[in-house]
């Protein structure tokens, strides 16, 4: 079973069945194709210098 899956993910069936699903779906509640997006501050990583640092540094006892 993995093999098939395996196979379909590499020449991209999987993506091309999830993508026709996905327009399926949408179209039962909404247009088939999104018309914006959203990007909270939650959702996106931070370059920040103290983000990484304080991701490194052990806790304090």
């Amino acid at each position: 079973m993995y093999k098939q899956f395996e196979a379909w993910r590499k020449d991209g069936t999987w993506d091309r069945l999830l993508d026709g699903l996905r327009w399926q779906v949408r179209q039962l509640t909404r247009e088939a194709e999104p018309t914006a997006g959203v990007i909270d501050s939650q959702s996106v990583r931070r370059g920040s210098k103290r983000g990484a640092t304080t991701a490194t540094t052990p806790a304090s006892k």
